[in-house]
Order: C-alpha cells, then sequence, then structure tokens
C-alpha cells in the first residue's frame, strides 16, 4: 500500500507539472466556463463573513482564494496549501498583489498549522488527488475552529442515465483536447480515470462524518456532473 501512495504521489505532481502553464485556460475550455458557476455556487453556499480566515487545499493557481477575498472585499486572510510547486509559483503570481492571501507549498495530509486555525475550510476539484483522504478529512477538522465549515468540490457520479452517457461520451474525447492545447495526453487520462475511481455524493458524506464531521449534505451540480460537500465541526 506504501508504495501505490508514493506512486500516486509522484504521479499526480507530475501531471500537474505537465499542465501547469496552461491549467487555467484547460479548465475553461473543458469545462465550457461552468467551473466558475461551480465554484461560485459554493462560495454562495458557504456565505463566509468577513475577518475570517480560510485555508484553501490544494489551490491549483488560486481561483477559490481569490473568488473568497472578492465576496469579502478583501477583508478576510488566506492560506492557499498546493503541493506542486509550478503550480503554486503560477497561484503566487496570479495573486501576488492581494496581501491577504499567503501560499505555502504542503500536502492535504500534512497542514503546516495549529489546531483550530481557521473558520473555513476548502478544497476545490483536488480531494480526488491526495493519497489518503481519511487523514485528509482528519486535517481538515484539527485545523478548523470548532464550529468551522468543510467545503468540498468535486467531480461527482451523473445521476440522469442519459446525462451520464452524453458526459461519459465526450470524457474520451477530453485527453484529444488536452494533446491540442498541452502537448500531452497523459494529464487528462488520468484525469478521466481518476474521476471514473472516485467516490460517488453518498459515499463521500460517510466518509466526511466518519472523520468527525456533522451536519454532512451536498449538493449536486450540472446534474451531478460535480457536488459540493458541507460538513461543520461542532
Amino acid at each position: 500500500m506504501k508504495n501505490n501512495i508514493q506512486d500516486k504521489s509522484k504521479l499526480v505532481n507530475s501531471v500537474f507539472s505537465e499542465v501547469y502553464k496552461k491549467y487555467d485556460i484547460m479548465n475553461d475550455i473543458m469545462s465550457f466556463g461552468v467551473h466558475r458557476i461551480w465554484k461560485q455556487n459554493m462560495m454562495d453556499w458557504m456565505s463566509p463573513q468577513a475577518n475570517s480566515f480560510l485555508i484553501d487545499v490544494a489551490s491549483g493557481t488560486g481561483d477559490i482564494a481569490l473568488t473568497y477575498s472578492k465576496k469579502l472585499s478583501h477583508k478576510c486572510k488566506i492560506s492557499c496549501v498546493e503541493p506542486n510547486k509550478e503550480m503554486l509559483a503560477m497561484g503566487q503570481k496570479k495573486l501576488e498583489i492581494y496581501d491577504n492571501i499567503k501560499w505555502h507549498k504542503a500536502n492535504a495530509e500534512r497542514l503546516p498549522f495549529k489546531d483550530d486555525t481557521f473558520d473555513f475550510y476548502t478544497i476545490s476539484f483536488g480531494i480526488r488527488n491526495v493519497n489518503n483522504i481519511n487523514l485528509t478529512l482528519k486535517e481538515a477538522f484539527r485545523v478548523l475552529k470548532t464550529g468551522g465549515r468543510f467545503m468540498c468540490l468535486e467531480f461527482s457520479k451523473v445521476e440522469n442515465p442519459l446525462i451520464d452517457m452524453l458526459y461519459k461520451n465526450y470524457s474520451k474525447i477530453i485527453p484529444i483536447i488536452g494533446e491540442k492545447i498541452v502537448g500531452s495526453k497523459r494529464p487528462y487520462n488520468y484525469l478521466v480515470k481518476s474521476i471514473d475511481d472516485f467516490y460517488n455524493q453518498s459515499e463521500l458524506v460517510s466518509l466526511i462524518k466518519k472523520n468527525g464531521f456533522q451536519t454532512v449534505k451536498f449538493r449536486n451540480l450540472s446534474n451531478g456532473i460535480a457536488a459540493i460537500h458541507s460538513g461543520w465541526k461542532i
């Protein structure tokens, strides 16, 4: 099992090292820009307050951090956590004008923060890439304050059979698009497989509950192509 975890860590890191330069544009192309609406939906459900403290894990280039900061007129503190050095550098450059946003190179399973630090924890399209989802959720619980909220946006399972068939057929061409834009199919073959292999909505609810969170709920987006999961540390 340890070797499998190490292999996954190396694979995921190498995947993001291949795509980081065109990560944002590929997200827009693959989702027709809908990923931005999904992220805004998560922010609206989160409903953060001014002067709150967010940890955004697997931050990529910082979309969630920027959306959160703008929603609160930048009256907040944000710690972005990203394990891939190239992605982190892109995010830092993209958000360098925002003094309230700090970046940290770390894995989701071992966060460099004290217990009971944050009001909100977000992870967007990153939880399926972690080595150990239970350790990730335990760390999320640990660093949140009592009364803090966990929010996860992730690809999920389409519940309508017709839409599911169309979506799976579309997924087959994503690696071809990736080859045209990025120059390699490999990262997008991984993307499609990682989505297929990930938990469904109810299974993820159970995992979140298992790791200490209460009042765990989810909302489907685009018929379940993605879903937002919410849980509270009480």
